[in-house]
């Protein structure tokens, strides 16, 4: 099945690559494709789990879902990951 997500903090193409390689690491997840203009994650996934599992992870490195809270804390994670991608 394919899936999109709406994320905050996804700024640059930088946060982008980060995204890709973060969410390549979960074997059941395919066809991964970032929009930055849209803040959108689009992929294809096996079972329903595997898609909770990319929005924890997506959470986890600084860009939660739009329906969820954007913490301070969260923010300069997704500022890190947005700067490990850009020297990637």
């Amino acid at each position: 099945m394919k899936t999109s997500i709406i994320v905050q903090n996804l700024k640059c193409s930088g946060c982008a690559k980060t995204i890709i390689s973060k969410l390549s690491e979960i074997e059941t997840i395919s066809d991964i494709d970032v929009d930055v203009v849209e803040s959108k994650i689009s992929f294809k996934y096996i079972n329903e789990d595997d898609a909770f599992l990319v929005k924890e992870m997506l959470s986890k490195i600084g860009y939660p879902s739009i329906e969820d809270e954007n913490s301070m804390m969260l923010k300069t994670k997704s500022y890190i990951s947005c700067a490990t991608g850009k020297f990637k």
